[in-house]
């Protein structure tokens, strides 16, 4: 069966939107124009909706607008547009500290919502609380089904209310939910059992297989956008995918400046965890987007087993410090060269990106400058686990137990047996060691004696062949505390060489958009100066 996967406007690889606009109607139209460009592209006669949380609510309501849809897969949908707005404030105040909900620099326009790093217009909360699939007219359909999340199942009153309809359906609560969508994207996993029943439901449709005509599929010449924005002149820059290779195959999303535009400098950024190429909250296709307009090639690219990329022979999905990471950098550095002449290369990533961009610098490859952002993690050795006691947790040690020992409700949940009394005991004793190590390694350097993982004398090197090292940080994440206890002797001798910024108010991924304008102007000053500065 073909299959599309589109991002709505203003999300994802799609262009960006007037921040104003109604997006719950502009993302209908949109659902629209897949099935439309589908038909298109493939020849099918009927189309089939698949949506998850909001992407269902839209999908039901979209359909209105769309008579070759005839069947709708919801998965965990969002059944009530004004309870869905209550989740979403509800997250935002949890994750957030309250100086950062009394920042006023975070301030939205009247009636908007900013959750996890994205923005609903007040013209779209206002289309949203209006919405509701229990209390609306239902879009008629000839098939349903519904995927239930088994932690906290809604969807039961929508299925009766279908049935009464007349619609078919098939309801099943099914567990993967909260391991798909509410864990860390390094930590999380595919829904197997939504999956397979997905999969069933489709192949039970009699004729499924056969939905496609027999004329030949519509192939474009190349996936190439462009993009205009207000203030940059009449010049668009372009986007367009890219393989950077076959085996395993690469994938990537290249912006490229206005023609007659300086072409010899280029970016690249990593993926940050699991997180696909467009990096958390959508990171990098702004940073992106503005170096292009400065007259950078950038390259969002997504490492082997991440994204859209494939997977290496012998390794899991989703693996987040793979050693042979360093191959597919190699590869994306050969193809800029070779496919853009680009001679000033840049690398740079949030967390595991940064870990690999610096990795990139220590094993010599042909890079002038490294973007840093949160690294977490600077040695990773073979055999390691991401559930393992980290050191960035460790140099974080006095700081977050110095508070949680005078806290009532942690020695609750410590009595309750809710704390991981092994995992802090751990803590504890890396700790001891940690506070001894980087003497150590002080005094080796001093007496010229490399010792391995030594991140310090790395550094150095890296400078003395004429890399510029840059690290931003967001205040209190953990990496900037590791990062002196390990090389503080290095960094007073490398001064300007290797310059280390820190941004108050953010959480890891930077999506609140006051310290991320911070960090985009940080990056940016530290981008556009010379190398040999």
């Amino acid at each position: 069966m073909p299959v599309m996967r589109f991002d709505y406007a203003g999300t994802g690889d799609s262009g960006d939107i007037d921040e104003g606009s109604d997006q719950v109607l502009l993302w209908q139209r949109n659902i629209a124009a897949a099935v439309a460009e589908l038909q298109r592209r493939t020849g099918v006669a009927r189309v089939c909706l698949l949506g998850l949380r909001l992407g269902a609510l839209l999908a039901a309501r979209a359909v209105a607008h769309c008579p070759q849809v005839d069947g709708l897969i919801a998965i965990a949908p969002v059944v009530q547009g004004r309870r869905y707005l209550r989740e979403l404030r509800t997250a935002r105040l949890a994750a957030q500290p309250v100086e950062a909900q009394r920042d006023p620099e975070s301030a939205l326009p009247t009636g908007a919502l900013q959750s996890q790093g994205a923005v609903l217009s007040a013209a779209s909360v206002a289309s949203l609380s209006e919405m509701d699939l229990l209390g609306s007219p239902l879009p008629v359909l000839d098939r349903w089904l519904i995927i239930d999340r088994t932690d906290l199942p809604n969807a039961a009153p929508l299925q009766a209310r279908l049935e009464a309809c007349g619609a078919q359906t098939r309801y099943r609560a099914l567990p993967g939910f909260v391991e798909m969508a509410l864990t860390a994207p390094h930590l999380g996993a595919l829904p197997e059992a939504m999956l397979a029943e997905v999969c069933r439901w489709l192949e039970s449709e009699p004729g499924a297989r056969d939905s496609a005509d027999t004329r030949p599929l519509v192939q474009d010449a190349a996936a190439v956008m462009q993009i205009e924005e207000p203030g940059f002149g009449a010049r668009p820059l372009t986007e367009r995918a890219v393989y950077l290779q076959n085996d395993p195959a690469l994938f990537g999303i290249l912006s490229v400046p206005a023609p007659g535009e300086a072409r010899s400098r280029a970016v690249i950024l990593l993926n940050s965890a699991a997180d696909h190429h467009v990096g958390p909250s959508r990171l990098y296709v702004s940073l992106a987007r503005r170096w292009a307009r400065h007259g950078y090639v950038v390259l969002r690219m997504d490492l082997a087993g991440l994204g859209d990329s494939g997977t290496r022979a012998g390794h899991a999905p989703n693996e987040v410090f793979p050693r042979e990471a360093i191959e597919d950098i190699r590869a994306a550095i050969d193809y800029l060269r070779a496919n853009h002449a680009s001679r000033e290369i840049t690398i740079g990533g949030l967390c595991s990106g940064a870990y690999h961009a610096l990795q990139a610098g220590i094993a010599a490859l042909p890079v002038q400058r490294i973007l840093m952002i949160n690294p977490r993690t600077y040695v990773w050795r073979e055999g390691m686990k991401i559930d393992d006691v980290q050191l960035w947790e460790v140099a974080q040690f006095p700081s977050i137990y110095r508070g949680r020992i005078l806290s009532a409700g942690y020695w609750a949940r410590l009595l309750r047996g809710q704390v991981r009394i092994g995992r802090v005991l751990s803590i504890y004793c890396h700790r001891t060691w940690l506070a001894i190590e980087p003497r150590l390694r002080d005094a080796a350097r001093s007496l010229h004696i490399h010792l391995s993982d030594d991140v310090g004398w790395e550094l150095e090197r890296m400078a003395a062949r004429g890399v510029r090292v840059v690290l931003v940080f967001a205040r209190g994440d953990g990496g900037d505390e590791l990062l002196r206890l390990l090389a503080h002797a290095s960094l007073q001798r490398l001064g300007a060489r290797c310059r280390v910024h820190v941004i108050d108010g953010s959480d890891h991924g930077f999506s609140r958009a006051g310290p991320r304008e911070q960090l985009v102007k940080v990056l940016s000053d530290e981008l556009f100066a010379r190398v040999d500065g």
